[in-house]
């Protein structure tokens, strides 16, 4: 048995637990592991017919002793890339992706990523491959299970930064704006900001009422002894005075409106209420360093079951943990819609706080 693994995507803490986790368990079974490198790019630049002369380039073998220590390192070993073979500029190359895997004598690919990484994994799984798919992103956003590998550390982080910031505007006296990456899922910055307990919270799914926003904060900081207040936004969300949208969020970092919300929502915080304002973009230190330990658990966790699921015969699987129980569901799940916040159950837009409506019979994450 061999089975090839890759990570694609945006890298997230966590990542090396489950590489871990998979490659022990194989060689305990007595299987070899292939890592394939940059993700779906690292597969598409082996030539299938030069196995001999590419397959260095995009590949290596893991061993235990190659992954020993890699748990305590953020990041992936594998390296990453956000390459769905479907859309290259040359056309759809999911035949070579199958050509080269069958060279190669990979018998079963272990998948890490998020949405486009898994919806790949998906399509490839409905050929034929045998595919087990698990869930890795800091916005929890993949459709099918409740947790994704890198969600915990990321918030972590947040939470650490937004409190640090605390001191700085107290000093000066001011209204902080931390913008926490989510394009599309507010998840991130809500649990950030509750947990850190910010005055004000902005997510993506909800519209922002600049007007009213605005004289929350103020009130805030007039209310608050130290004369400061703090406001946590997600990266993606929108300004109700503002037209621009998703054009702008489906770009590279380097190619959207190089000001971001929490900027451009300084702006008008200072031209209206003429407070000071302190803006930070956590961007990629939210998923920089090592993994925290939920997050050490749930890469550990969802390795081992991607090789007993492998080992039953079980594939075209996603990985998951749903309701607090570690499962599995069908690869295609991810297809049948986005997963979204509930904003009525856990978000007040009139407020822009956390509201969390029932906590009795609720799993940990309250979804």
């Amino acid at each position: 048995m061999r089975i090839g693994i890759l990570t694609g995507g945006g890298d997230v803490p966590g990542l090396n637990p489950c590489i871990k986790a998979i490659v022990e368990g194989a060689a305990e079974r007595g299987w070899a592991v292939t890592g394939f490198l940059r993700g779906w790019q690292g597969v598409m630049s082996i030539d299938p017919d030069l196995l001999d002369m590419t397959a260095g380039n995009g590949s290596i073998e893991l061993t235990p002793a190659r992954v020993r220590g890699i748990d305590r390192r953020g990041g992936t070993i594998l390296h990453t890339s956000r390459t769905d073979p479907r859309r290259q500029p040359e056309g759809d190359r999911t035949d070579h992706v199958r050509a080269v895997l069958k060279a190669m004598g990979i018998d079963v690919m272990v998948t890490l990523g998020g949405d486009g990484t898994l919806r790949f994994s998906a399509h490839l799984s409905s050929l034929g491959m045998p595919v087990i798919s698990i869930p890795k992103t800091m916005d929890n956003d993949v459709y099918g299970t409740d947790y994704c590998i890198g969600f915990s550390t990321a918030v972590s982080r947040s939470v650490a930064a937004i409190n640090a910031l605390r001191t700085t505007t107290a000093s000066h006296e001011r209204i902080a704006i931390v913008e926490l990456f989510g394009r599309r899922s507010g998840e991130t910055a809500l649990l950030s900001g509750f947990l850190a307990q910010a005055d004000r919270i902005a997510i993506a799914e909800v519209p922002v009422d600049e007007d009213r926003l605005i004289a929350q904060l103020v009130a805030d900081r007039e209310a608050n002894p130290e004369n400061y207040s703090v406001l946590v936004i997600s990266e993606g969300a929108r300004l109700a005075s503002e037209t621009e949208g998703e054009d702008q969020l489906s770009r590279s970092n380097t190619q959207r409106n190089p000001i971001g919300v929490g900027q451009r929502l300084a702006r008008q915080i200072e031209e209206k209420s003429g407070v000071g304002t302190v803006v930070q973009e956590l961007a990629y230190l939210m998923r920089a360093g090592a993994p925290d330990a939920l997050d050490r658990m749930v890469g550990f966790a969802f390795g081992t079951l991607a090789v007993q699921l492998i080992e039953r015969g079980e594939t075209g699987r996603l990985v998951a943990l749903r309701d607090g129980n570690y499962e599995h569901v069908p690869i295609g799940t991810v297809l049948e819609q986005v997963k979204k916040l509930d904003v009525s159950r856990l978000y007040d837009p009139q407020t822009h706080r956390a509201k969390i409506a029932s906590v009795e019979g609720m799993p940990m994450f309250l979804y």
